[in-house]
């Protein structure tokens, strides 16, 4: 470690811990900077997270700042640019993901988990909902392809009206560009100025007596102004009070947040991620740079000052910040705690009897099953089933195309899709599971567990074979049989059964889409 401690100046400001390579690990805004930075290499009761932190810091940059609010929205600012290991993801939120414009000759809009591919990028979008409604409606309305790679002939989509077909040509390239180039003017938030546009457009082939353009025009006008006036009315919506609480687990972070409108709770969100010195206001600062700020916060401890002043700023009005020691509010966040219970933890009785079983030294909150499929000899498939807290997360199902042989080996084709999963999350440093559960015996075992220690990764693997319903580990050269009746045995089956059905599934796709094409 190369930090003079005695050199840092006791001005506002934010600071910057890199490792050897010079990479940010941590960015933090402080008050004192000399105070704030030294604390980390004196205080002795650290987290876990933190502790990893200070083994991996070489060297420290810093920024001065005049006051704390300008250290607070450079904190922000930093850590949206360069998004360091250390400080918390919120993209653990099954709402929280992007629109992308795929970098393609004849682009698709589709939905993205991060913005750091080679498309285009609009978001972050908190709703689930107001996305989906959008991207549908663009696909419908410019009648975009879907399809990931062009087929021979035309689809069904061309036939019902829902696509251009540029696979056969139907489109030329320079017309595909200017629907393309009026859909990021929508996401872009310009749809007013493309509604003019396209009325002036309209009018032209009218005189033209061009009616079928014209009437192509029309519909994309009521589309838009349909998807505009929608868009407003999601805008406008603004809640009286955010309700915050948590809970921690073994350095993990459970939090949940409920907003509610003239005293009725009309949205809940949950987050997961790992325990830091200053997570909660982090996660504030985090998430009001990306969402409605309401009249008031309630939350379960006090807050430094300047993030009232900080909140204020952006919302150019008032934010009651309240933490209340009795009455109403106390018992909504009493509320929300209960439903972190009953959200992540109702089934801790099967996870830790699983933990038991297999002798794993935590509980496996999150688990990960692998299957492989395929049908009559053909379309060789991989799929992905995440479970939290015994319970699906679909929004973290994944789906694989054996890519790297041809034929059947489920074997090979269980390292890979191992290896493609744990590599990309590695990569972006995504939350690995506490459990990887693999569909079968003890080759398919050996062969995903090669492939975690290619990666250098020490997560818990074990295997499930269906015939006696025997469970293999690592450790053991025997099977551990668990008594058919233990609900351990049963979250195992659920997961094992769970990614078969969407393997199966993928597997039906792909012949369909082969028939189609055919």
């Amino acid at each position: 470690m190369k930090i003079d401690l005695k050199n840092l100046p006791n001005n506002p400001g934010c600071y910057l811990f890199k490792n050897k390579n010079k990479e940010i690990l941590y960015i933090g805004k402080a008050k004192n900077l000399k105070k704030r930075v030294s604390s980390y290499f004196q205080k002795k009761n650290l987290d876990t997270k933190t502790i990893f932190l200070v083994s991996h810091i070489e060297t420290l940059d810093f920024i001065v700042t005049d006051n704390e609010v300008e250290a607070l929205i450079l904190e922000n600012n930093l850590i949206k640019k360069h998004k360091p290991k250390y400080n918390i993801d919120l993209k653990d939120s099954k709402r929280y993901a992007y629109i992308e414009i795929t970098n393609e000759d004849y682009p698709r809009i589709v939905i993205a988990r991060n913005n750091e591919g080679k498309g285009t990028y609009f978001g972050p979008f908190t709703s689930g909902i107001s996305r989906d409604h959008i991207l549908y409606t663009l696909k419908k309305t410019f009648r975009l392809r879907t399809c990931k790679r062009f087929p021979k002939r035309a689809c069904l989509r061309h036939s019902i009206g829902l696509c251009d077909a540029p696979c056969v040509n139907l489109i030329s390239k320079i017309d595909y560009d200017k629907k393309i180039s009026a859909i990021k003017m929508i996401l872009s938030g310009k749809t007013k100025e493309l509604i003019t546009r396209l009325k002036k457009q309209m009018k032209i082939a009218s005189k033209n007596e061009n009616y079928e353009k014209a009437i192509e025009y029309r519909n994309q006008i009521d589309s838009l102004i349909n998807l505009s006036e929608k868009q407003k009315m999601e805008r406008g919506k603004k809640y009286n009070e955010d309700i915050i609480n948590y809970t921690i687990k073994k350095d993990q972070v459970y939090l949940m947040l409920f907003n509610i409108d003239r005293g009725t709770i009309i949205n809940k969100q949950e987050f997961i991620f790992k325990k830091s010195q200053e997570f909660f206001s982090e996660f504030l600062l985090q998430y009001y740079s990306s969402n409605n700020i309401p009249g008031e916060i309630i939350i379960p401890e006090k807050i430094e000052e300047i993030f009232k002043e900080y909140l204020e700023n952006i919302k150019k009005s008032k934010v009651k910040i309240n933490i209340p020691k009795r009455g109403e509010k106390k018992e909504l966040l009493k509320l929300v705690k209960k439903n972190i219970e009953l959200t992540f933890f109702s089934n801790s009785e099967k996870l830790e009897e699983l933990q038991k079983q297999i002798n794993l030294e935590d509980t496996p909150h999150i688990i990960e099953c692998f299957d492989i499929s395929h049908l009559g000899g053909t379309n060789l498939v991989g799929s992905m089933v995440q479970f939290r807290n015994a319970i699906p997360y679909k929004t973290n199902y994944r789906k694989f195309k054996i890519r790297s042989f041809k034929g059947i080996d489920d074997t090979r084709a269980m390292a890979e899709v191992v290896f493609r999963r744990y590599s990309h999350l590695k990569e972006i440093n995504g939350t690995m599971p506490d459990l990887i559960v693999i569909d079968g015996g003890r080759g398919q075992l050996n062969y995903a567990l090669k492939e975690l220690k290619k990666l250098n990764l020490k997560i818990p693997i074990i295997s499930l074979a269906k015939r006696l319903e025997e469970v293999f580990t690592p450790e053991k050269s025997e099977s551990i049989i668990i008594n058919k009746k233990s609900s351990a045995l049963k979250l195992l089956q659920n997961l094992r059964d769970e990614a078969h059905r969407f393997a199966i599934n993928y597997n039906k796709l792909l012949r369909s889409r082969e028939l189609l094409n055919n």
